[in-house]
């Protein structure tokens, strides 16, 4: 027996989910891949055992479809007055660390997290943050991947609670949702009935200002058996140039 446990935290890359920016997937099966191979290295299919060669799939998907973290160039050409970081270019020491899970699942769709919120969390789980600790938001959203109007079912968080996150130290953040702040509906809907105050993407864009990361579209937080005392991985792909990169972010549990 292992004496750890790993609980995967991603949603799969699947043509179901219904997201904006979905996967397009295409299945080769092993009779084509017969007929692939044979067409690379000058066979036929008939030299491959019962006409039948590999397996392999191609996909067609953003950086920002299925479970990602965003790097700070997703947020502006510039982060703290230097050019914002892609993704290959963070360290990969910011994506593992101690993982805290602050359980927002009984807000309602559209709740904007402020500071407050996540001070309260804290104190009720009896924990202080600390430097590189990557903090988990859980909304409850992941339930509805496969549901129409997925990416409207998340309580977003605020760039003042976000701001106080990074004050803390925080370098990864992430959530269950499909995005980090507010529905962008409810975005849209607050900068046309107050467009000199309003500010879209209020969330993303603090990443001009002070340089961090989001984990988007968490999964599986519900499974987690305490909110803090475990690490959790989520080493983004190598991707050069990036504004995110796919991850299969786990925790880790002794």
């Amino acid at each position: 027996m292992r004496n750890f446990q790993i609980i995967d935290l991603s949603v799969p890359i699947s043509e179901k989910v219904k997201e904006p920016l979905p996967a397009k997937i295409e299945y080769l099966q092993h009779e084509q891949g017969a007929v692939q191979a044979a067409g690379l290295f000058g066979l036929t299919p008939d030299d491959f055992p019962e006409r039948k060669a590999w397996a392999a799939e191609s996909v067609t998907l953003s950086t920002h479809t299925g479970t990602h973290v965003d790097a700070p160039w997703h947020y502006w050409p510039t982060s703290e007055g230097k050019p914002a970081r892609t993704i290959d270019q963070l360290p990969l020491e910011w994506f593992y660390g101690d993982g805290v899970l602050l359980d927002f699942h009984d807000k309602g769709a559209g709740y904007e997290l402020m500071a407050a919120d996540l001070q309260q969390k804290l104190e009720e789980i009896g924990y202080v943050l600390k430097p590189y600790d990557i903090v988990l938001i859980r909304t409850g959203a992941d339930r509805y991947i496969y549901e129409d109007g997925y990416f409207n079912m998340h309580a977003g968080v605020s760039a003042e609670a976000t701001s106080w996150l990074i004050d803390q130290g925080i370098k990864v953040m992430g959530t269950d949702g499909w995005g980090w702040d507010i529905p962008f509906y409810l975005q849209a809907q607050s900068y046309r009935e107050n467009p000199r105050d309003g500010v879209l993407w209020a969330a993303h864009f603090l990443g001009r200002e002070k340089e961090y990361c989001q984990i988007e579209k968490l999964a599986n937080l519900d499974r987690l058996p305490r909110p803090f005392g475990f690490k959790i991985a989520v080493f983004p792909v190598n991707i050069e140039g990036a504004s995110a990169g796919w991850a299969r972010p786990v925790a880790i549990l002794e």
